[in-house]
């Protein structure tokens, strides 16, 4: 059944199942890579998804009134005890 002659025949047909081999194999390191590269980017986007909420919440915490007063004290500035008062038209206009 395998004969020299039929080896020699079927030749083209070996290297062919083996280069699709080949190519099989690599294909599949190849899916394995992205998939890991995949995965390190979803933990990458999910950790900047945290630090971006906790950002967003400091500032918000940040830009109370009152922690605005807190921080404006040292410097020496003070709110002011009187409404604010309104210019139109270079005229000043009480409320």
């Amino acid at each position: 059944m395998f004969n020299y002659q039929w080896i020699i025949k079927n030749i083209s047909f070996f290297l062919f199942l083996a280069v699709l081999t080949v190519l099989y194999i690599a294909n599949g390191h190849r899916a394995d890579k992205t998939i890991r590269k995949i995965n390190s980017t979803n933990t990458l986007l999910k950790e900047l998804q945290y630090e971006y909420k906790t950002l967003k919440s400091e500032v918000m915490f940040k830009s109370q009134e009152i922690q605005i007063v807190k921080a404006a004290e040292p410097l020496g500035l003070k709110q002011g005890g009187e409404m604010p008062r309104r210019l139109q038209g270079g005229r000043l206009i009480n409320n």
